[in-house]
């Protein structure tokens, strides 16, 4: 089963994906993608790994997330992801033009064929004004395929909001 949880800042989507791992009675992975370059970003790190059951295996990827879950795969298992917008961030802050596309076209390409069920969590940035900026809108643009993209491969889709989800593809 792959899921997608979206949201905005605060919106309670780790939250409630970090939940459903718990109440899944599966084996748990979580695949952390985000960098602590600054006080802040470690700030939020630590708040999530307190969350976070001490049973549960963590993985921290970057850049290469479609491999990662090429390698962790296997049944009976879940991998919660969170955050792909933290993990698109630093494909599109890479030296590298071309990286964002080829390990964004790997990730779709890998998700039909796990044994895992799959948790990825991401923030809907598509929803305020457009930004200013010629990064700032690429981001949201490539954010918005991502989600596009994997709308159509989940199997489940919620957006959430001020804590409730909103179920938009998949059962009550």
């Amino acid at each position: 089963m792959l899921q997608l949880i979206l949201g905005g800042a605060r919106s309670g989507k780790s939250r409630l994906a970090e939940q459903i791992a718990k109440d899944c009675g599966l084996a748990v992975v979580y695949i952390a993608t985000a960098q602590a370059l600054d006080e802040e970003m470690q700030q939020r790190i630590q708040h999530h790994q307190q969350q976070r059951p001490m049973g549960w295996q963590l993985c921290e990827e970057t850049i290469f997330l479609a491999d990662q879950l090429l390698q962790l795969d296997q049944e009976n298992q879940l991998i919660l992801v969170d955050c792909l917008t933290l993990w698109l961030t630093n494909l599109l802050l890479a030296e590298d033009a071309a990286l964002q596309q080829q390990q964004t076209e790997k990730l779709l390409k890998v998700l039909p064929q796990l044994k895992s069920d799959i948790v990825l969590v991401s923030n809907e940035t598509g929803l305020g004004v457009v930004p200013m900026g010629e990064i700032s809108r690429c981001f949201v643009d490539e954010a918005g395929r991502l989600h596009q993209a994997l709308g159509q491969l989940a199997d489940k889709v919620v957006f959430c909001v001020a804590g409730f989800p909103m179920i938009l593809k998949g059962e009550k």
